[in-house]
């Protein structure tokens, strides 16, 4: 496979979902498409017809040794990554008092820390060509939080302050950063992408219980179009009007204003207790 003068999408978690539109979306435009999951079998359909611009690797986001060599792998076969899509993840639903650490710290494994091995794996080859567009999966989620799904928020809300910083660093590399933030779409988030601890404690009956079920009962009914949504991303990356957040479903620019309005009344509500809090001016 020669180098390539196109565009080199590498895309993790394709099995289902957002990555898997991506992936298809890339390469049907011609362009190239490094499509990862931790089981191949699951993505190879993706690559039939497409071997000159596709390359399947195996990847477990939260093994450094793989991303590591999926990386180098990528960039001996492409001669470089253009965009880095971050988007394996997944799920969590359980009270925050009901919260089993185990279930906690693996879905930070792979909601963060995989992206962050993912990050670090690529920055060096796009700080060297000074160019590169990192896209990294947040949600709604990110922005605003609620019932039953506390330690998932607590990880897409990491994501977002780590991209937020990471930009600002980058920026004057030549580097993008997008964050995108999707309402409910029609992929298996809710499905068979998402872990559960069942509610046990009565007292959580009416909340964290009540959003579990709802949740699940509207999991193959959401507005959001999972490849409208891969086609807004596309976009986003090729513009030249860049912005740092692109939210995806008009559930999403909903909820997001309103938290922006949420933020404004707490502000304002605390104002004089705030100003409060510094030390007085100096008398002149």
């Amino acid at each position: 496979m020669e180098k390539t003068n196109k565009p080199v999408w590498f895309i993790t978690g394709c099995s289902t979902g957002f990555g898997r539109e991506l992936a298809k979306l890339i390469l049907g435009r011609g362009w190239n498409a490094v499509i990862t999951a931790r089981n191949i079998d699951q993505v190879k359909d993706i690559a039939e017809g497409y071997e000159n611009t596709s390359l399947v690797l195996p990847l477990d986001v939260t093994d450094k040794t793989q991303v590591s060599s999926a990386v180098t792998k990528a960039e001996e076969v492409f001669g470089k990554i253009d965009v880095l899509v971050n988007n394996a993840g997944y799920g969590y639903f359980s009270s925050v008092e009901e919260g089993e650490e185990e279930k906690i710290r693996n879905q930070f494994e792979v909601n963060f820390f995989g992206l962050v091995n993912m990050t670090q794996a690529v920055l060096p080859g796009m700080r060297e060509k000074r160019s590169g567009h990192i896209v990294n999966f947040s949600s709604i989620g990110g922005l605003r939080a609620f019932t039953a799904t506390g330690y998932y928020h607590a990880t897409k809300f990491a994501v977002e302050g780590l991209s937020e910083s990471l930009a600002q660093e980058v920026a004057p590399l030549g580097i993008k950063i997008l964050i995108v933030e999707p309402g409910p779409f029609r992929t298996d988030w809710a499905g068979r992408s998402t872990s559960r601890t069942p509610v046990k404690i009565a007292d959580y009956k009416d909340t964290v219980d009540a959003r579990m079920q709802a949740s699940q009962k509207g999991s193959g009914k959401q507005q959001g179009d999972p490849v409208r949504g891969c086609e807004a991303i596309i976009k986003a990356v090729e513009s030249d009007k860049h912005q740092l957040r692109l939210l995806l479903g008009e559930p999403a620019f909903k909820m997001a204003l309103e938290k922006t309005e949420m933020l404004k009344e707490n502000f304002e509500a605390w104002k004089e207790l705030t100003l409060s809090a510094d030390f007085p001016e100096p008398e002149r």
